[in-house]
C-alpha cells in the first residue's frame, strides 16, 4: 500500500510491453495447494464457473478499490471491511467478495478507521532471524486467523524482496539478504496462513530494493543473475506455500512497469514456473489496460490509478479482440481458481472476539527466538537478578518497543503507548506516526531484577545519561532506528545523536549495554567501547518482554543475522543510494517527459549483501548468520549424501551448561568452476546442556547450479561445502563429486 499524496501515487509513465503475451494463456501444471479440496476441483469449479460468467460480469473479478472512507466520491460498499482492498463478488454464481488487509507483521490499523486492536507480531527481519520455520508458519497462521476474526480473507503478505541495500525503508517487511533463507521462510508464512483458509500474497515482485522513486526507478540486471538471486526467493516461496496471488510491484524491471512486465509475468512467473494463481498490482501501479496482456489478473486500488483500466476498457478491448477476450477468460479463471484452492467460499470469515493473550505468546516465542547477541564481552550477559542498581536510558523504553511505519503498521489493543507525528504531505502521513507499543522494557527489568534500584533517563542529554551510568552497576541504552514505507533512510547512523549519547554512556561505565530497536543494519563508531550489544529489531507487542528475559538469561539468544551488517556505507554495491534527496514530484515531471531513472543491479548481481563482501574480500562489522550464544555448541563432522536430492548431516553437541538453540547453517564454497559462497541449507537445533542433537539439511539443487538462458545447469564435478558459525566462520571444507544436471 502507497504513503504520500495521490499525486505521487497517479504517476505518469511509459509502457513497454513485449511481444509473447500469448504464453500467459498455458494451463498451469504446478497446481495451488487446495485448502477446501484437491487442486484438480479448483481447477474444474473455476473453469465452470469462468464459463457461466455474463458479459457484465466478467470484470467484476479483475479490479477492486482501496476501502478506506479517505478519498472524496468513493462509495465504499455495505458488506466491505475497512480496510487495504475489495473486490465484488458474483452472487448469482456464489463467488465470495475478496475483503483485503495488510500485511505480514499483523492486521493493519488503517488510520485506526475500524477502531480495533491486532496482535503486531516482531518485524519480517526479526523472524528472519529465528531461522524458525515452524515458528513463522505459526505466525502466519496467528496473522490470518485474526484477519478471519475481523472479516477478511485475503491477506496482502508474503514480502520477500532481497534487502540490497539496508537504508530502504522497507527492509523491515523483509527477511533477508539470502534467496534460500527468505524463500523458505516466506513459503513457511504464505503457509500458514493459507492454512486458515486466508489467501495470501506473495510480494513485491519483484526487485523492489528501495522506496526513493519507487514508482519510477529502473532496476536493470541480466536474467540469470536476477534468476539466481531476487527471482530465486520467489520461486521457493512460491513453490513452498503456493499463494493465491502474486502482488507485482511499483518500480520498473529492465524497462517495463513490473506491473506490466511480459517478462516477469508471463514468461518467468505463468510459463517458467508454471504458477496457477493471479497477479495483483500494487496500489496506484497500473498505467494501461495493455498491462493486461503483459500477465496483470487485477488491478488493485483501482480508483488511486489514473483510470480504472480493468472495468470498462478491458470489457470493450474484449469485445473487440480475441487476444483480450481470451486473457479476460484466463483472469478469471486464475483468480476462480485461487479462490476455491484456499477455500474461501467453503470457509468464509466469520467476526469473532481475538484472543490476544494467546496470540501474544506466539509473537513473544518469536521475539525470543529473533534478539541477536553481537557482543558479549567478558561474559557481561546475562545480567543477575541480584543487581544492585541499573539505569536505563533512552529509546523511550519506559513506554514500549519501536515498530516500523506504514501499511504494515499494527496496532495492539488499546492503541500504541507512544505515537510520534513524522510530518510529511499526503493522505496518511498524519496517521503514519513513530509508534511504539506493547511491554515497556523498563517494567520487565524492573519484574526480572525486584532487588535492583533501576532509574530511567530519557537521553536527551549525554552528560546527563553519562552521569547516571557512573553511579550505577549496568547502564542499559535503548536506541532506535525508524524506518517506514515510502522513504529511505538517509544513512546508517543511529538518528538524533544516538551514537554520542552511546559513547558517553560507554566512557562513563564499561557494562554498558546497548540494546537496538532497528528495521535493518546500522553502524556501530561505539562498539568496542560497549560491554555488549543486542540487536532486538521491531520486537512486536511482547517485544519489551523478551529483551528483559535475554538480558537476565531466562531466555538464551538464539537469534542469527539474516543480513550483514557493513562496517562502512563505502562497502555497499552502491555506497550513495541512487536518486536520494529527490521528492515524488520530481519523478514524476521527469518520467512525464521521458526520463528513465536506471539503478544498475548487474554491479553486484546474484552476489546481495555477504556473496558481493566474499567476492570483494570486504570484513564486514557483523556477518550474515552471525550471533553469539550463552551457552557453547561443538560441531561434529559434516557428512554429505549425493543422489537427486543431496543431504548434509552433522552432529551438534551443547558443550556449556544452559540449554540453547543453534542454527546450523551449510554454505557452498567451491564448485567445478571455482570458489563461491552461498548458503546451501540450514536448520535450528534446540539442544540440553551435554547433549547431543542431528541436523540433517537438505541441499537446494538450484543453490548448487546456475541460470543459463532460463535453465539450471550444474556441471559435472567436485562440490565443497563447509559448515558454518556465519558466512565468514566457517569450517573444513567438504567436497562430494555431483552428476551433471539441467532442468528448469
Amino acid at each position: 500500500m502507497p504513503r504520500g499524496d495521490l499525486g505521487s501515487i497517479l504517476l505518469a509513465g511509459g509502457l513497454a510491453l513485449c511481444a509473447g503475451a500469448a504464453v500467459a494463456q498455458q494451463r498451469p501444471a504446478t497446481p495451488l495447494r487446495a485448502g477446501a479440496g484437491d487442486a484438480a476441483s479448483a481447477d474444474v469449479r473455476a473453469d465452470e464457473i469462468e464459463r457461466r460468467m455474463r458479459p457484465e460480469e466478467r470484470t467484476v473479478l479483475t479490479h477492486g478499490l482501496w476501502a478506506i472512507p479517505l478519498i472524496p466520491k468513493i462509495r465504499i460498499p455495505s458488506d466491505a471491511v475497512l480496510g487495504a482492498g475489495y473486490i465484488a463478488g458474483i452472487p448469482r454464481l456464489g463467488v465470495p467478495a475478496l475483503r483485503e488487509t495488510d500485511a505480514s507483521l499483523g492486521v493493519s490499523y488503517i488510520a485506526n478507521l475500524r477502531n480495533d486492536g491486532a496482535t503486531a507480531m516482531p518485524s519480517a527481519t526479526a523472524m528472519g532471524s529465528t531461522w524458525n520455520l515452524d515458528l513463522i508458519r505459526r505466525g502466519g497462521a496467528l496473522i490470518a486467523s485474526e484477519a478471519r476474526a475481523k472479516g477478511f480473507n485475503v491477506l496482502l503478505g508474503g514480502g520477500i524482496n532481497l534487502m540490497r541495500d539496508p537504508r530502504n525503508g522497507r527492509t523491515f517487511e523483509y527477511f533477508g539478504e539470502d534467496p534460500l533463507h527468505s524463500g523458505l521462510l516466506g513459503g513457511a508464512a504464505i503457509e500458514g496462513t493459507q492454512s486458515q483458509h486466508v489467501m495470501s500474497t506473495v510480494k513485491h515482485f519483484a526487485l523492489n530494493a528501495q522506496e526513493t522513486g519507487r514508482h519510477a526507478v529502473d532496476g536493470r540486471i541480466a536474467d540469470d543473475a536476477f534468476r539466481m538471486s531476487d527471482l530465486l526467493a520467489f520461486e521457493l516461496a512460491i513453490e513452498r506455500g503456493q499463494p493465491g496471488s502474486v502482488m507485482c510491484a511499483y518500480n520498473r524491471v529492465n524497462g517495463a512497469p513490473a506491473c506490466g512486465s511480459d517478462y516477469l509475468l508471463n514468461r518467468v512467473l505463468k510459463a517458467d514456473w508454471r504458477y496457477s494463481g493471479f497477479v495483483m498490482s500494487d496500489w496506484g501501479a497500473v498505467d494501461a489496460v495493455e498491462f493486461a496482456l503483459a500477465g496483470l489478473d487485477q488491478q488493485s486500488g483501482a480508483q488511486i490509478d489514473k483510470q480504472i483500466f480493468f472495468a470498462k476498457p478491458l470489457a470493450d478491448a474484449a469485445a473487440r479482440d480475441p487476444a483480450y477476450a481470451t486473457r479476460l477468460a484466463d483472469m478469471n479463471r486464475r483468480i476462480l481458481r485461487s479462490i476455491y484452492a484456499v477455500g474461501l467460499d467453503a470457509y468464509p470469515p466469520v467476526k469473532a472476539p481475538i484472543d490476544f493473550a494467546v496470540n501474544g505468546a506466539v509473537a513473544r516465542a518469536v521475539a525470543d527466538q529473533s534478539i541477536v547477541l553481537l557482543r558479549n564481552r567478558g561474559g557481561l550477559l546475562p545480567l543477575s537478578k541480584d543487581v544492585r542498581s541499573i539505569v536505563v536510558i533512552g529509546g523511550y523504553a519506559d513506554a514500549g518497543v519501536l515498530s516500523g511505519g506504514g501499511s504494515t503498521q499494527v496496532q495492539p489493543e488499546g492503541g500504541p503507548s507512544v505515537s510520534l507525528p513524522m510530518g510529511g504531505e499526503g493522505l496518511l502521513a498524519k496517521y503514519n506516526n513513530q509508534t511504539y507499543h506493547g511491554t515497556a522494557p523498563l517494567a520487565a527489568i524492573r519484574a526480572l531484577a525486584p532487588k535492583a534500584k533501576v532509574t530511567f533517563v530519557d537521553g536527551r542529554y549525554p552528560a546527563e545519561a553519562a552521569a547516571q551510568a557512573k553511579a550505577a552497576d549496568v547502564a542499559i541504552v535503548f536506541a532506535t532506528q525508524w524506518m517506514a514505507e515510502g522513504s529511505d533512510v538517509p544513512d546508517l547512523s543511529l538518528p538524533g545523536g544516538q551514537d554520542t549519547l552511546i559513547a558517553a554512556v560507554a566512557a562513563a561505565n564499561p557494562k554498558s549495554i546497548v540494546v537496538l530497536e532497528t528495521g535493518g543494519p546500522v553502524l556501530m563508531p561505539w562498539l568496542d567501547r560497549t560491554g555488549a550489544v543486542l540487536e532486538a529489531w521491531y520486537g512486536g507487542v511482547r517485544g519489551g518482554d523478551a529483551i528483559a528475559a535475554t538480558l537476565f538469561g531466562d531466555v538464551n539468544p538464539s537469534g542469527r543475522l539474516p543480513v550483514t551488517f557493513p562496517a562502512a556505507v563505502d562497502q555497499l554495491p552502491r555506497p550513495a543510494l541512487p536518486y536520494a534527496g529527490m521528492i515524488d514530484r520530481e519523478f514524476a515531471a521527469g518520467l512525464a517527459a521521458g526520463k528513465s531513472y536506471p539503478i544498475d543491479y548487474d554491479i553486484e548481481g546474484a552476489d546481495v549483501g555477504y556473496r558481493w563482501f566474499a567476492r570483494k574480500s570486504l570484513t564486514p562489522l557483523f556477518p550474515f548468520g552471525f550471533g553469539l550464544s550463552y551457552t557453547r555448541f561443538d560441531h561434529g563432522p559434516v557428512r554429505i549424501a549425493g543422489g537427486a536430492q543431496p543431504r548434509a548431516s552433522v552432529t551438534v553437541r551443547n558443550a556449556g551448561a544452559r540449554a540453547g538453540s543453534e542454527v546450523v547453517q551449510l554454505y557452498l564454497v567451491s564448485t567445478p568452476a571455482g570458489a563461491t559462497r552461498r548458503l546451501a541449507g540450514f536448520a535450528k537445533l534446540a539442544v540440553e546442556p551435554g547433549a547431543t542433537a542431528t541436523a540433517t539439511i537438505p541441499i537446494e539443487p538450484r543453490v548448487v547450479a546456475q541460470s543459463r538462458d532460463g535453465r539450471w545447469t550444474m556441471p559435472a564435478g567436485r562440490y565443497g561445502f563447509a559448515l558454518g558459525r556465519s558466512a565468514t566462520d566457517l569450517g573444513p571444507t567438504v567436497t562430494i563429486t555431483l552428476p551433471a544436471r539441467q532442468w528448469r
